[in-house]
């Protein structure tokens, strides 16, 4: 199996190279620039019969997108059988549904334009997994779960693990589970136009190190209430853990200085990507 690198994902590449061939896999090389005019060009060098494809499609959303169609037909020239595109994180995968007559399904066109060259997709904690079914082949949501409980396992001990809210719980019980600890969600409830009240559900955080977990992490302001209101409660240490790192701009120095540590995992590259999914890659 070979492997290519889009330039979305070079961030990961040394890693790839040192961990590939224990998984018999080997890299191709790939050249990637722009033109005068700012089109895209890719050249991918070697041979083979069947690759995945590595481009994670965070800012710039739309070139790193299109490099990955690129890339796609530039192996299927070469005689390439099968592809399989690993995305590990999907750009437009939060406009899923139609909002306002007019708009379209956004992460729908998206997934179908892979279609076209891409035999498999394989996204790590898609906003809505449900969505996968705009796919018309194999899709498949990959959990970041073991690579985030293996980080956290020695700072958390004998903690609490949380979703921010109920829709992220199943995030936070596939983290606890691993850990082997107790896990809840903030229940929210509006108080007033302008006002929401969270508060955890039914345990008891006093004294304890709790692990906040989410699929995506933009402004922030979420994990810095709840770290707040758990501050309140006696908790011990906060951290914080999101899937995706689509930083607002200033939200990592906010969050950080809420909570007693901030990270994210490497699907996009930031100051606080410290939790590797290369592994959960090279294993498929």
């Amino acid at each position: 199996m070979k492997i290519v690198l889009g330039s979305g994902a070079q961030h990961l590449k040394n890693e790839i190279e040192e961990k590939s061939q224990n998984y018999k896999k080997d890299l191709l090389e790939v050249e990637i620039k722009k033109f005068p005019d700012g089109e895209k060009y890719v050249r991918v060098f070697g041979e083979g019969e069947e690759a995945i494809i590595v481009q994670s499609t965070y800012s710039p959303q739309d070139e790193h997108l299109i490099e990955l169609l690129l890339l796609g037909d530039a192996l299927r020239e070469k005689g390439f059988k099968k592809l399989i595109a690993v995305v590990p994180y999907l750009a437009y995968s939060r406009q899923d549904r139609v909002t306002k007559d007019g708009e379209p399904i956004s992460v729908r066109a998206i997934m179908k334009a892979i279609s076209i060259y891409y035999d498999e997709l394989y996204v790590f904690d898609l906003h809505n997994p449900k969505t996968l079914e705009f796919f018309p082949k194999k899709a498949v949501n990959l959990s970041p779960a073991r690579a985030i409980a293996s980080y956290f396992k020695d700072k958390l001990r004998e903690g609490i693990v949380l979703a921010p809210d109920k829709g992220a719980l199943e995030r936070a019980r596939a983290v606890a589970k691993i850990l082997g600890v107790e896990f809840s969600h903030f229940e929210k409830k509006r108080i007033s136009p302008t006002e929401v009240q969270m508060t955890p559900v039914n345990i008891d955080v006093e004294g304890k190190n709790v692990l906040i977990v989410d699929d995506i992490i933009s402004t922030g302001g979420t994990m810095i209430r709840a770290a707040n209101i758990l501050r309140k409660m006696g908790a011990k240490k906060i951290y914080v853990v999101a899937t995706h790192g689509v930083f607002a701009e200033g939200a990592i120095e906010r969050v950080s200085k809420a909570v007693d540590e901030l990270a994210v995992t490497n699907t996009i590259p930031t100051p606080v990507s410290r939790i590797s999914i290369v592994e959960d890659i090279l294993m498929l």
